[in-house]
């Protein structure tokens, strides 16, 4: 993987296909605010369907934390189009469906399975600094669950806000968290 904790976005540009549109996008358009890349290996499949109709049913909290939502697999931006056209569960999807045909986005990440042009089932949040804070890699057959991304995302937005905080195991907005000191070493 050549993106990992703590790595910076790289620069890119590709076409989205969002509210009915096509737009353009690049590593600016993610800076400012908090992100999330939620890769994919191809359209009009079987589990991908399912985590990206999850993670609709959760965008509207999502936005209200601050957080944009970019989908990608290595399918065309007409073909994310024609599949958000035809699906009941994929019309729901308000947030960004790039089109990654060059492979550029999902090399970054280091996403690109060797030899097939299909990204792996792989998520990264990004802080507004473009920095990666938290990364999910999945095999082909695992799908993901849009709450847990839910909670990881308010832990990194906790920990940015409240330096000298950790969030331990499990924890969920609103319960106590961790002031790192020798007086925690072997007692917890």
């Amino acid at each position: 993987m050549s993106i990992s904790i703590n790595s910076e976005i790289k620069p890119f540009k590709a076409t989205a296909f969002k509210d009915g549109n096509f737009v353009e996008i690049t590593e600016a358009d993610v800076k400012g605010k908090w992100a999330v890349f939620f890769f994919y290996p191809a359209d009009f499949t079987f589990v991908c369907p399912t985590e990206l109709g999850d993670l609709a049913d959760h965008y509207a909290e999502l936005r209200d934390l601050g957080v944009e939502v970019f989908s990608v697999s290595t399918d065309t931006h007409f073909t994310h189009k024609a599949w958000h056209d035809s699906s009941d569960t994929i019309g729901k999807i308000a947030y960004y469906m790039v089109g990654d045909q060059t492979g550029t986005i999902t090399n970054n990440f280091g996403v690109m399975r060797e030899g097939q042009g299909l990204a792996d089932r792989a998520t990264f949040v990004l802080d507004p600094q473009g920095v990666v804070q938290a990364v999910e890699l999945t095999a082909e057959g695992i799908g993901r669950d849009a709450s847990d991304l839910l909670r990881k995302l308010k832990a990194a937005q906790y920990v940015a806000a409240h330096p000298g905080e950790v969030c331990p195991a499990k924890w969920k907005e609103g319960e106590a968290t961790l002031a790192p000191s020798l007086d925690l070493v072997g007692k917890i």
